[in-house]
């Protein structure tokens, strides 16, 4: 049900298509705006690599957490009101991120950044959807997808440009003029409209995902400073377990779950979860230990790599450009799987980096997964809508996109975790038998925490040179045995991936229009 005004619907769905686009441009910016500048914001707070994990798992749990639940609520209060309200929320948060004082503020303010973003990303889709005809929604929808394409490709450029020449600070700042713009936008010239049908909203389910999720990563990222065997990483791993447990109980009884179970009984849906999050656990996160990498270690500066990962999203951008026209033609297994295939062979390409060498090490990696992920990019969206009948293509889409969003928060929690054990172990090895052997635990657990500056400047000037090295190999090494288990989880993804999607599970086009979705399907 829409709220129309005077002004002719031929005007304002523009309107809504602008203010849509720039908000979700927005918050899609700030999943990879971030990673450029993480250095910089280690550098600042003293931080830890732990604290740079929550800086970006802080972000991805609260929108992965909150997606399905703010599409149900903007239903029911409308959704016009409810993206302004992420918008004020995103725009709020963005500018308490800036004036951080210390890393946990930063943390906090990107978690609730999240919540913003959680917001405005399942109400897009649905005003876009109310404003536009069904004939009209393609092309609403396509510019729409190339929006989410150009602020992949743009993050990491954009993020060195603003870093480099202003402050890490100015990665936050520029959501403000963009918001306000998508703010005025929304407010003065898009439609109210809510759904007459008024779902009821599954908070039991809500609290139970979010805790699960939130326990799992906080675990993860513990497990290095801790030990896996400490009471603090077990006691969050079951307690992730019993609410994983209890939410899938809640979700079976619950009369209008946020999950429906029953979709999990189509094996390409399960595939298209199981490819949803593995995009993001293994490509996607591992973007951010090779930011740190080519900054902290090879020496970039945030503007350098942010235009040396220019060949993975411009790879991305055209092979996504082809996939979308073989989709039609070609079945999305085939699409998926090898595009899988591609980022596991880019992965594995990227290893054997040399500290004291050049970025041009990672090119042909950076190629090869970016044509991969472009590959799977485009068709994942459909096993998700395309299995399941029209009324619950909304919920299908959005635990898709929830999925990617997991990806990432236990993908950078890992991942995070074993780079930083395995750089401890390393430098302890290489400086086991010379001079600082005596000194080598102390200073490996700070190069494995994000201190080697620190630590480098408590050591003797005469022993910094071999410390310096070992502290680059170590890192160098450590991070070739997590491109390998990104590369591994990517293959196993890859083969998940053929088994399970299947082009008999696709539900056959009808005629009717489709339940209007507010969730994001791309």
């Amino acid at each position: 049900m829409a709220v129309h005004t005077d002004e002719t619907g031929s005007t304002r769905k523009w309107w809504t298509l602008g203010a849509v686009c720039t908000g979700v441009f927005m918050l899609l910016l700030d999943i990879t705006i971030v990673n450029v500048a993480l250095p910089d914001i280690r550098q600042q707070f003293d931080a830890t690599l732990s604290d740079l994990q929550w800086v970006i798992d802080a972000y991805a749990l609260t929108l992965a957490a909150l997606l399905l639940t703010a599409g149900t609520v903007a239903d029911r209060v409308g959704r016009r009101a409810v993206f302004a309200t992420g918008l004020v929320i995103f725009i709020l948060s963005s500018l308490w991120c800036g004036f951080a004082g210390d890393i946990l503020m930063l943390s906090l303010a990107r978690a609730l950044q999240g919540v913003g973003g959680a917001i405005m990303f399942a109400t897009s889709l649905a005003l876009l959807a109310q404003a536009f005809a069904p004939r009209e929604r393609g092309i609403a929808f396509g510019v729409f997808g190339a929006i989410t394409g150009v602020s992949v490709a743009v993050g990491p450029v954009l993020g060195g440009a603003l870093t480099s020449g202003l402050s890490w600070r100015w990665i936050f700042f520029v959501n403000l003029p963009i918001g306000v713009i998508a703010l005025a936008a929304t407010l003065l010239r898009v439609d109210e409209s809510r759904d007459p049908q008024q779902h009821r909203i599954d908070w039991a389910g809500c609290v139970t995902f979010s805790a699960a999720l939130a326990c799992l990563v906080f675990g993860l990222i513990r497990s290095h400073d801790d030990g896996w065997s400490s009471a603090t990483v077990i006691g969050s791993l079951v307690a992730a377990a019993v609410l994983l447990i209890a939410f899938l109980v809640v979700e079976n009884v619950s009369p209008a779950p946020m999950f429906d179970l029953s979709l999990l009984r189509v094996p390409t849906f399960d595939g298209g979860l199981v490819a949803a999050w593995g995009i993001s656990a293994s490509i996607f996160s591992m973007l951010t230990f090779l930011v740190i990498y080519l900054q902290g270690i090879m020496g970039y500066s945030a503007l350098e790599v942010g235009v040396r990962f220019l060949p993975f999203t411009l790879a991305i951008f055209v092979t996504a450009g082809i996939a979308g026209r073989l989709s039609d033609r070609v079945p999305v297994r085939w699409l998926i799987g090898p595009g899988f295939v591609l980022v596991a062979a880019g992965l594995f390409l990227m290893r054997g980096s040399d500290p004291a060498g050049t970025w041009t090490h990672f090119l042909p990696g950076f190629l090869v997964a970016g044509i991969g992920t472009g590959l799977i990019n485009v068709p994942l969206a459909s096993t998700a809508v395309g299995v399941v009948e029209p009324r619950r293509a909304g919920m299908a889409s959005g635990i898709n996109s929830t999925l990617r969003q997991v990806g990432i928060a236990t993908g950078v929690a890992a991942l995070g975790s074993i780079l930083a054990s395995r750089v401890q172990d390393n430098v302890i090895d290489a400086l086991a038998s010379g001079p600082l052997a005596g000194q080598a635990e102390r200073f490996a657990a700070a190069v494995s925490s994000g201190q080697t500056a620190g630590a480098l400047q408590q050591l003797p000037p005469q022993s910094r040179g071999v410390a310096a090295g070992a502290a680059a190999h170590g890192f160098a090494s450590a991070l070739d045995s997590i491109l390998l288990l990104a590369s591994g989880t990517a293959l196993v993804v890859a083969v998940a991936s053929f088994a399970l999607i299947r082009s008999r599970d696709f539900v056959e086009e009808v005629e009717e229009e489709p339940e209007v979705s507010h969730y994001q399907t791309s």
